[in-house]
């Protein structure tokens, strides 16, 4: 029985690297070859396929990507992103500190929509309040789960994260990071990289694009297919305004 055990571990453990050099393996290939494809987008693919039974997409790869939006996401997105390695630990420690904040705050509104419920003074149960979760990821940390990782909040998933995350920053460097990422990331429905993005909201191409175009791209990168049904909200406007005022002062690497 113990032999039987030594031999799952062993294989466990053989599984668990072989799937690291196989991450190391195409993280070292593109650093000369474009990515063409990311598991978020395939996952994407499948899903508009399965619920629309049609594929609406646009991709480009833009070696010319305007260095407006280069400035606009890392001020938007991540500010440190020059000098960090990969994780901020303090922000992420600031995120989860949030997060238990609004899951107690939301586990406590259900409660007492609950007891109302219960004792009669509503008809119907309420809808359940969602704690509102957000990250502290960095760029290069968002470009590792696009690329390969599923977007369940696990520690496994989390734990494999930080690793390819190490990889990324260890073989293609800042500006190779900066630059996929750009040309991947999702900007709307079926809508990925900073081409289809910039002729999807302003009919230009990405080497175009000016400072505001920019900053508007970037505001909607948290939740762009919410910000897609109003592009011109008064939201994006006031963010993208913030955004565009700190611009000035991100170098890009």
């Amino acid at each position: 029985m113990k032999r039987l055990v030594l031999r799952l571990l062993a294989l466990l453990l053989l599984s668990a690297l072989s799937l690291q050099l196989f991450f190391l393996a195409r993280i070292a290939l593109m650093v000369v070859v474009d990515p063409q494809s990311t598991a978020f987008q395939r996952s994407e693919a499948w899903r508009l396929l399965v619920e629309k039974h049609e594929l609406a997409w646009s991709q480009e790869w833009s070696d010319r990507v305007s260095p407006h939006l280069g400035r606009a996401v890392i001020a938007s997105e991540d500010a440190g992103f020059a000098e960090h390695g990969g994780v901020e630990w303090d922000a992420i420690e600031k995120a989860w500190e949030r997060n238990q904040k609004s899951e107690a705050r939301a586990e406590k509104l259900n409660e007492q929509a609950e007891k109302r419920a219960a004792n009669g003074k509503v008809a119907t149960p309420a809808r359940k309040v969602e704690a509102k979760v957000v990250g502290g990821s960095t760029i290069s940390q968002q470009l590792a789960k696009n690329l390969f990782l599923s977007g369940e909040r696990t520690a496994p998933r989390k734990a494999q994260e930080f690793l390819i995350t190490f990889m990324l920053e260890a073989l293609l460097g800042k500006q190779r990071i900066l630059a996929i990422y750009l040309n991947s990331v999702e900007w709307g429905e079926g809508v990925f990289g900073a081409q289809a993005a910039a002729r999807h909201y302003f009919r230009v191409d990405a080497a175009q694009l000016g400072p505001a175009q920019a900053a508007r791209l970037a505001v909607m990168l948290p939740a762009p297919k919410r910000f897609e049904k109003n592009p011109g909200s008064a939201y994006v406007a006031g963010r993208s305004a913030t955004i565009q005022a700190r611009m000035g002062a991100v170098e890009l690497p």
